[in-house]
């Protein structure tokens, strides 16, 4: 269909322009998806569903919006699923999505809301995301769409979403190898002299790469590596930065392919040459505590009673003090833009147990300040699938100082 001309001055139109592309999954997987979302709807006594995320927009329907500051979604209902893009976008949301699609026109304001309400049509009762919808657009929602009543699905479809099919644990799989790759290009790119952002990019490259060989038919975008040393190792997200490299600096190797929408990870702690005797104690420890953290990570324990366990492993160690943050998190469609299965996280106030078909990582931390003796930051950083009998490991870039005192 084309686009209509300027004079119509529509409030919103179809443009399904050229043919659907191969999607991340067969359209079985999606349509599991959305039966089950509507099963949780139902429960929660939503007759419409109304995601503005990017997270959800993606799990459900394939397509990963990019919105430059406007609202993009995904509206359900008992009998239909729609994404919600703006014009700028022409036909690519229709065609990397396996929803009908909705394109929104900027002649007035608003008309995202509009095309939400062609959808759902008024006086329903209706789902929305309290972890992502804003003020503002929550009074749009009501103002548009006049609902009976509104119904909080942000925990039920992060639920959902934290228990993943064999076909995302396969997707996984592949991501988890192909940030092996990453941490197999930046060990090779290491030596003094060598800045943080070229070792940074020869991992980036490489990942992109072979996601592009495995993957012919994606879309490619958001892939990137936090390679840090010395200070700049003290934060997990540091940005990279220009540093040079010297001869017994402390490094952070942080890899993350993106693949439609699904991130995975490999964080390795490594030194350049040389490690001093306080540092080496300090690395061998965290290495210990990852080993012993792995080990937890079964059906039937809670992530609080393994973030409890680890702690006091680095309490009898007299390092607990120096833990940054929750020993791990789940995984799937999110990265550092967007999305986040808070219930799926390795610290003291989360109570889920874990249960096969999960992914969760591993990945403790220990930061010493700067002045003292094995200063920086130390991570490593698995991935685990929990399977019946335990969890596999699924990643498979060695860690330790065997392997990572690189030159």
């Amino acid at each position: 269909m084309t686009a209509p001309s300027n004079d119509a001055r529509p409030d919103m139109y179809r443009y399904h322009n050229g043919e659907k592309s191969p999607l991340p999954f067969e359209a079985v997987e999606y349509e599991s998806r959305l039966t089950e979302l509507r099963e949780r709807m139902q429960a929660a006594g939503a007759t419409a569903a109304v995601f503005t995320s990017m997270h959800n927009t993606a799990y459900y329907s394939g397509f990963l919006y990019c919105a430059f500051g406007r609202p993009y979604g995904l509206v359900v209902t008992e009998t239909d699923a729609v994404t919600i893009s703006a014009g700028i976008d022409a036909g690519q949301p229709w065609r990397r999505s396996f929803a009908d699609n909705i394109t929104y026109t900027d002649w007035q304001r608003d008309n995202f809301w509009r095309a939400v309400a062609s959808v759902t049509g008024k006086n329903q009762i209706v789902g929305y995301e309290g972890d992502h919808l804003t003020c503002m657009q929550r009074d749009k929602l009501e103002d548009f769409l006049s609902p009976l009543t509104m119904v909080d699905l942000f925990e039920t479809t992060m639920r959902q979403r934290m228990h993943k099919s064999e076909a995302e644990i396969a997707l996984i799989r592949q991501g988890a190898e192909v940030a092996d790759v990453g941490g197999y290009a930046i060990r090779e790119a290491i030596r003094p002299g060598v800045r943080e952002i070229d070792v940074a990019m020869a991992g980036r490259d490489a990942m992109e790469l072979e996601i592009a060989k495995r993957f012919p038919d994606a879309e490619y975008r958001d892939t990137w590596v936090w390679f840090q040393s010395g200070l700049n190792t003290d934060g997990a997200h540091n940005p990279v930065t220009a540093r040079a490299l010297e001869r017994g600096d402390i490094l952070s190797l942080n890899a993350f392919p993106m693949i439609s929408g699904y991130y995975t990870a490999l964080e390795r702690t490594l030194f350049v040459q040389e490690c001093d005797t306080a540092s080496l104690k300090i690395w061998e420890a965290n290495v210990a505590a990852h080993e012993y953290g792995m080990r937890l990570l079964k059906p039937g324990s809670s992530c609080a009673q393994i973030t409890h366990k680890i702690n006091s492993f680095f309490e009898e160690r007299d390092l607990l003090q120096y833990r940054t943050f929750g020993y791990g998190h789940s995984f799937g469609v999110l990265s550092h833009y967007y999305g986040r299965e808070a219930g799926l996280e390795l610290r003291e106030d989360i109570d889920t147990v874990l249960e096969p078909g999960m992914v969760i990582s591993m990945e403790p931390m220990l930061t010493i300040a700067q002045g003292q003796p094995g200063a920086g930051g130390y991570r490593e950083h698995d991935i685990l699938v929990i399977i019946e009998e335990g969890a596999e490991n699924i990643t498979g870039y060695p860690y330790g100082p065997a392997f990572n005192i690189i030159g």
